[in-house]
């Protein structure tokens, strides 16, 4: 390689760089947003509390090709946050848990499948709905000894719910191109 080809191979135009940062500070803004939303939508407009618009960001980054790590960084951070703003009798770290195994798992999924198709992503969100909601009850029940009630029909129909509500979110995600990979 010769100089000229190094720089244009590894120098980023700055529209580029720009956009890119762009992107970052739109996802974040989003990410808090829907965070701090799932907490005070519900006073605002009854019966919304079934609403988890943090959990379908965190599919929505998985499932755009982020790879594992970070998707696994980002429930994370979109879980401790949710559990930062979650009721003083649950500890910090339930929504993380769950969160970061849901990011995880969309981004290992959009690896060995083709996610653009709206039925898959349907199916995907209420998978994960389903998973996030069972997987966060299992946990309350055996690392916090909490009896609390699972009902598997009222959680299938939240998780179609949602499913329903990530559509035309995941379509509006990608005409704003947050999902940065590319694809």
């Amino acid at each position: 390689m010769n100089d000229t080809s190094e720089h244009l191979l590894l120098k980023r135009p700055a529209k580029e760089s720009w956009f890119s940062r762009f992107q970052v500070v739109a996802l974040a803004t989003l990410t808090l947003v829907a965070i701090v939303g799932k907490f005070y939508l519900p006073r605002l407009l009854p019966h919304t509390e079934w609403l988890e618009l943090p959990l379908l960001l965190t599919v929505y980054f998985g499932l755009m090709g982020h790879g594992q790590i970070p998707s696994l960084l980002f429930g994370a951070f979109v879980g401790l946050a949710e559990d930062s703003l979650s009721p003083a009798t649950l500890p910090i770290g339930m929504y993380g848990i769950t969160k970061t195994l849901v990011g995880y798992f969309a981004a290992s999924v959009s690896m060995r499948f083709n996610v653009e198709s709206s039925l898959i992503r349907f199916v995907l969100c209420f998978f994960f709905y389903f998973f996030h909601a069972f997987f966060y009850w299992i946990l309350r029940r055996a690392l916090l000894g909490q009896v609390v009630p699972f009902d598997p029909q009222e959680t299938f129909v939240h998780g179609v719910l949602n499913a329903a509500i990530a559509i035309p979110l995941f379509v509006i995600l990608d005409r704003m191109k947050l999902s940065g990979a590319g694809r």
